[in-house]
């Protein structure tokens, strides 16, 4: 009998999707180990999306997407994200995922190694894998206060590396990048000649300082630029993202678009025109209900003397259990579920530097939330 490719049967497992299916089974725990937002989708959005399926608008797009819609992302990127970019040059995808995998699929030939983040979101070794590529992990660590060390990545370079990917602000830990870390990053690519990839999706929820875009300080082409409306918007099932390249990638992206999914759906599409265009007020009111949710939080964990690193940005709390689950997180985190009905990420489901930690959701209800944080063994 044939066999599965050896390059799909090198792809792991999510180990925060065990734990979220694994949560299914049951009526009555509370979901913290998958970055979903509770908030109700804006209403001239759902709007939107209604109008396009009314009308019948389920024809092919272009395979880079709508023009309207990437003329709108052209003026959101100079005004948010400072950069200025033309509408060739912005591909709409099938979800932050998607661009993530055509920048690896772009950058990447089998064999090629690509630098990563550990602790990082767990799809970043799974997509290299997938376009056979290898991840090779830089480590982020408490005690640099998860930022990384240039000197480390010079130690892991080889002749094979083609990419760095930066994260930020990142899942699981919530760091945010300044200017400088940012600088220091890029130049470390130009001296050894690579393409960047920047995971941006949670560019809108930063706490105490402001977001900086990659591509902002980039000024030698070499930084493809990751987004998604899933996260701002509240949209994670809708599939709306995008990939913003260097000038004149747009032909060799279409004909790879055209070969995975020819092109996202239209209504989807004209919902995002209108997220892009319309209101903006919910993506504030998410982001003060996240820092509420994360300030209480922390106040819980204080109380109970664990220890928990606190983040800059996106959605997530990366707390410490190191003192109760004996070298073997992700079978704590099992277990934790199943007699205290609390779903959390295990923190090795983001790499072998996620040993004794664990990532929860700060984007749903606060009471249920500090419940879930009341069953954890306290230090």
């Amino acid at each position: 009998m044939p066999q599965i490719s050896s390059t799909a049967r090198s792809i792991p497992g999510s180990g925060i999707r065990r734990i979220f299916e694994l949560a299914a089974a049951f009526d009555d725990v509370i979901q913290l180990s998958v970055g979903e937002p509770e908030a109700r989708v804006a209403p001239h959005i759902l709007a939107a999306g209604a109008r396009a399926w009314e009308n019948d608008a389920t024809g092919y797009s272009p395979n880079s997407g709508l023009l309207l819609l990437r003329s709108a992302l052209v003026g959101k990127l100079a005004a948010h994200n400072g950069y200025a970019v033309d509408e060739d040059q912005v591909h709409i995808t099938a979800g932050g995922s998607q661009a993530l995998h055509m920048a690896m699929c772009l950058t990447l030939d089998a064999g090629d190694e690509i630098l990563i983040p550990d602790p990082g979101y767990a799809t970043f070794a799974m997509a290299a894998r997938l376009v056979g590529a290898v991840p090779v992990s830089y480590r982020l660590t408490a005690e640099r206060g998860f930022a990384p060390a240039i000197a480390e990545l010079e130690q892991i370079i080889t002749p094979r590396t083609r990419v760095l990917l930066i994260n930020s602000p990142s899942n699981p830990l919530g760091v945010v990048y300044g200017p400088e870390v940012i600088g220091e990053l890029l130049d470390f690519a130009a001296r050894h000649d690579l393409w960047v990839i920047s995971d941006e999706v949670y560019e809108y929820f930063t706490f105490d300082g402001a977001f900086t875009s990659v591509a902002s300080l980039d000024s030698s082409d070499r930084v493809f630029s990751v987004y998604s409306l899933s996260k701002t918007y509240a949209l994670t099932g809708v599939r709306v993202g995008y990939l913003v390249t260097p000038p004149g990638v747009a032909g060799t992206f279409r004909a790879a678009q055209e070969a995975i999914v020819s092109c996202v759906n239209l209504p989807a599409q004209l919902a995002a025109v209108a997220a892009i265009e319309g209101d903006q007020s919910a993506i504030a009111d998410a982001r003060a209900h996240y820092r509420s949710n994360l300030d209480a939080a922390c106040a819980a964990l204080d109380a109970r003397g664990i220890g928990y690193h606190r983040p800059g940005g996106a959605f997530y709390l990366w707390i410490n259990v190191s003192h109760a689950s004996n070298g073997d997180v992700a079978a704590w985190a099992e277990d934790f579920l199943l007699t205290q009905r609390v779903a959390v990420a295990p923190g090795t489901a983001f790499g072998a530097g996620g040993e004794g930690w664990i990532r929860i959701c700060l984007a749903g209800r606060q009471e249920p939330l500090l419940t879930a944080l009341s069953r954890l063994p306290a230090a």
